[in-house]
């Protein structure tokens, strides 16, 4: 099972709120039509500015809490990479691909054993 890192905002440079998930169109989704209550429906941060699709979960969940301590400045850059005028990817999220790929210098999975 993949899981995807995202982050969601009202406008842009304006509030933004990092994610997990495994079924990133349906997590979306309940954003935009606030399912649940909190922070995104808070502060309306219905877009989808950014994402990433990592090969598992646990994966996913680390990244999200890598993410979630860099500066907001950080962030920024990361969404203005792959979507520099901020749209709402929501409806190209089959066509968009970006894959997480760690620096050279991050151990791999394997070598924690």
């Amino acid at each position: 099972m993949s899981g995807f890192v995202y982050m969601m905002s009202d406008k842009p440079r304006g509030v933004i709120y990092t994610g997990v998930t495994s079924d990133l169109s349906g997590r979306v989704w309940e954003h935009r039509n606030a399912e649940r209550k909190g922070y995104t429906e808070k502060y309306q941060a219905k877009n989808l500015v950014w994402f990433e699709t990592h090969p598992n979960i646990v994966l996913a969940v680390q990244r999200e809490k890598s993410l979630k301590r860099y500066l907001r400045e950080w962030k920024i850059k990361l969404i203005e990479e792959l979507n520099p005028t901020w749209l709402d990817l929501f409806e190209r999220i089959d066509e968009i691909e970006n894959a997480y790929v760690p620096h050279p210098n991050t151990l791999a999975s394997d070598d924690y054993n």
